[in-house]
């Protein structure tokens, strides 16, 4: 047995002297190796922004983008380009979350115009568009009129436009809803509209805001019509 124990002791020192010998040493100076599995490098986000910039670029492919809601077209590959160049120039713009976020203003506004809400729409609308809607609105009250309207879904919303003016960036969207509008006068008589019918609402909107503010929401800069004429306007014109 002593032999043997002798044997596979000088077995495992010529291993252990042969293992020393290919692999090295540590010496206490050797560079941590992170676990490629466990730790990411230390980035932010400009800098990871970059760094994926320069690979899509060396293989010469487009990054890409969030995918649109379904119901969200952009009209032309020249209106494509103006919203690249204000994602270049605005942080954080997205076309998908803000074309979203443009519907849900589009009938917050419409419904709060036909429901006489001025508190919302003075924080969705620009001084001009609010002068022209209380307007109408004190003008209805004077008539003792009522309206009552509800979109029911916003079917298209085609991003027509995009500029930048100075300091002010510019979003044209042509809104296609469906909607219920009705209007009755001061004895409850509807005089406009049909409760039980829906139509089709054609509106093109301007949303604007100042280009790199700190302040992310954009507010409606004008409304109009589209280019189908309908038989009663929801909101008033305000070009």
């Amino acid at each position: 047995m002593q032999t043997e124990l002798i044997l596979y002791a000088l077995i495992a020192a010529g291993l252990v002297y042969w293992l020393r010998s290919i692999l090295g040493t540590r010496h206490g100076q050797e560079r941590e190796r992170p676990n490629p599995f466990t730790t990411m490098p230390s980035m932010d986000k400009k800098t990871t922004d970059k760094a994926l910039d320069d690979i899509v670029g060396e293989l010469g492919l487009e990054q890409a983008k969030p995918a649109l809601p379904k119901n969200v077209f952009i009209a032309d590959k020249t209106t494509q380009n103006a919203l690249d160049d204000l994602a270049r120039v605005e942080e954080g713009f997205d076309v998908a979350k803000f074309s979203q976020n443009a519907q849900d203003a589009f009938a917050i506004v419409v419904e709060a115009f036909g429901a006489g809400d001025r508190e919302t729409l003075k924080d969705l609308v620009e001084p001009q568009v609010y002068a022209a809607f209380d307007g109408a609105l004190v003008a209805r009250e004077k008539a003792g009129e009522s309206m009552v309207t509800e979109i029911h879904a916003i079917r298209r919303a085609e991003i027509m436009a995009a500029r930048q003016d100075g300091k002010k960036a510019f979003v044209t969207i042509r809104f296609i809803a469906d909607e219920t509008c009705v209007v009755k006068n001061k004895g409850g008589e509807v005089i406009s509209g049909n409760p039980d019918r829906v139509t089709e609402m054609n509106d093109i909107w301007v949303f604007a805001k100042p280009l790199k503010s700190r302040d992310p929401r954009w507010f409606v800069a004008e409304t109009r019509d589209g280019d189908v004429k309908e038989e009663f306007n929801s909101v008033p014109e305000t070009l």
